[in-house]
């Protein structure tokens, strides 16, 4: 910028703190009517509300009053900055704005006329003020008398706000608890009063590191920060907030005087819900919080929906888990449509309860199911211990088999341990009539694979499923018999057995043996 277009800017700014002086003081002088009207009429309730807007109003020609005295010295430098000028005089202005509307809001019915016309008149002279601040303390460009039209984006804003609020009136779902930062105390205390009449539950802070010590120990659903505090401004507040893996998810709107866009574009660049200027147009901040918070709990809803469907998931998992190896439970998840493999080698094992059939029509079905139930459980258990996959039960018999569906060179050995634990568990039991079991056992070649859609179903089929079958069929009461193929997979490992030929059904003559 050119120092002949500096010099116009500075003139420039000079006229309009000027042109705000007499708007100034009008808000003054009528505030002064107003409360020597109040005092002398009543209602003496107003009155504390009335001297906060006298106060502003009195800083705000002491402002105005200090920048002409500043001009008239040709101060240097001292409207190089609008934005800052800008908040100074918005400062004044809110509570004046934000005061005297709540007494007319709660005061109404018991005002006198003439002092509800004054209030109305500092209302009006107020907003005209703003007009010329937000109106001509614009960027400066080549033409001074070029006029700004962001203000009119503002007015269609606030209008729309306010047809909103006009439609839906806040009820218990959109209120909440929140958090004001700002070192003003009028701020504080008119967004607390606005906030709390529209049924929200307020904490105030007068600087962003005591809203960090409150957020330490309580919970929020909104902050509403001021950017401009001296210890710590609003963005950096919301950067502290966004980077802490707790507070990372509680909104934030920022609020300043600052009409100053790269602010705006900073407070949503860190994380900002949203941005409202000073002062507050109560219904503008009625809708905007009210979006955030819906915003907030449509998110909430979203993580409860997301964490239920992962529990959801994590349950069927679970569920399949139980049912299904978890390596074919894994190539399910992968899209896996047919899962069948062929198995060289696995040994198979068959256990079933001696007599079974006349210990049901002895034993009363609550306790038959409990005395099953708890020795299948065992058994599971043992197998999981031992490395043997359960493939099923069929009534009172129990299958599983060792060396699928990951091959392992001791299948044979493994079984066999397995199977004298089950012996060992069913002795251990205890009741009225002791469960005796016969188990078969037998190795060689098998397919797996997993059938049904309704019901998964992990099963084995072949040849060495109908020798095991047949080896527990055949067997003794109390005992393990095994197979000629599982004699010879358990090699140096085998234990002391009877061997006997059988004259097996289906198959012939056919060497087994007893383990003793």
């Amino acid at each position: 910028m050119s120092v002949a277009n500096d010099i116009g800017r500075r003139a420039y700014i000079a006229r309009l703190v000027q042109k705000i002086a007499d708007p100034a003081q009008a808000i003054l002088g009528y505030q002064e009517l107003v409360i020597e009207a109040v005092v002398e009429n009543g209602p003496a309730e107003a009155l504390p509300d009335l001297e906060k807007v006298l106060g502003a109003a009195r800083d705000l020609n002491l402002l105005i009053k200090r920048l002409l005295e500043m001009e008239a010295s040709q101060t240097a430098g001292i409207f190089t900055v609008d934005s800052e000028l800008r908040h100074d005089l918005r400062t004044p202005m809110n509570a004046i704005l934000g005061y005297s509307e709540m007494v007319m809001e709660d005061f109404s019915d018991v005002l006198a006329a003439g002092v509800a016309d004054d209030i109305a008149k500092i209302i009006e002279e107020s907003q005209f003020l703003l007009e010329q601040i937000d109106g001509r303390l614009d960027v400066f460009s080549d033409d001074p008398d070029e006029k700004p039209t962001d203000h009119i984006d503002v007015t269609i804003a606030a209008d729309l706000a306010r047809s909103i609020a006009a439609r839906v009136a806040p009820s218990s779902d959109e209120t909440g608890r929140i958090l004001v930062v700002d070192d003003t105390a009028s701020n504080r205390d008119l967004l607390n009063r606005r906030l709390t009449r529209d049924g929200h539950l307020v904490t105030v802070a007068g600087s962003g590191e005591e809203a960090l010590r409150i957020l330490e120990t309580q919970g929020f659903d909104l902050a509403l920060a001021d950017i401009l505090m001296p210890d710590m401004n609003g963005i950096e507040l919301l950067s502290r907030l966004k980077s802490h893996e707790r507070l990372r998810e509680i909104p934030v709107i920022m609020i300043s005087g600052l009409k100053d866009d790269d602010a705006i574009i900073r407070c949503i660049e860190a994380g900002a819900e949203d941005y409202l200027h000073k002062p507050i147009d109560p219904v503008l901040l009625r809708a905007r919080i009210t979006a955030c918070l819906e915003r907030s709990r449509w998110r909430e809803r979203e993580r409860r929906y997301l964490a239920q469907i992962e529990f959801e998931k994590e349950r069927a998992d679970t569920l399949l888990d139980a049912i299904l190896p978890r390596q074919v439970v894994k190539r399910l998840a992968d899209g896996e449509k047919v899962i069948a493999d062929r198995i060289d080698m696995a040994t198979i094992v068959f256990a079933d309860i001696v007599n079974f059939t006349e210990f049901a029509a002895r034993t009363p079905p609550i306790t038959l199911v409990q005395r099953l139930g708890e020795l299948f459980s065992r058994f599971d258990e043992l197998a999981d211990q031992h490395g043997i996959e359960k493939i099923k039960t069929i009534g009172d018999a129990y299958m599983a088999a060792a060396g699928l569906p990951d091959p392992r060179p001791d299948h044979a050995q493994a079984a066999v341990a397995f199977a004298k634990a089950m012996l060992a568990e069913t002795c251990q039991m205890t009741g009225e009539r002791p469960l005796e079991l016969r188990i078969g056992i037998n190795s060689g070649p098998v397919i797996a694979g997993l059938i049904g859609r309704k019901r998964f179903v992990y099963d084995v089929w072949g040849h060495t499923v109908n020798v095991a079958s047949r080896m527990e069929s055949c067997g003794t009461p109390g005992r393990i018999q095994i197979s000629q193929s599982t004699f010879d997979a358990l090699g140096p490992d085998v234990v002391e057995c009877h061997r006997q030929i059988r004259d097996i059904h289906g198959i012939g003559k056919y060497p087994t043996y007893l383990l003793l």
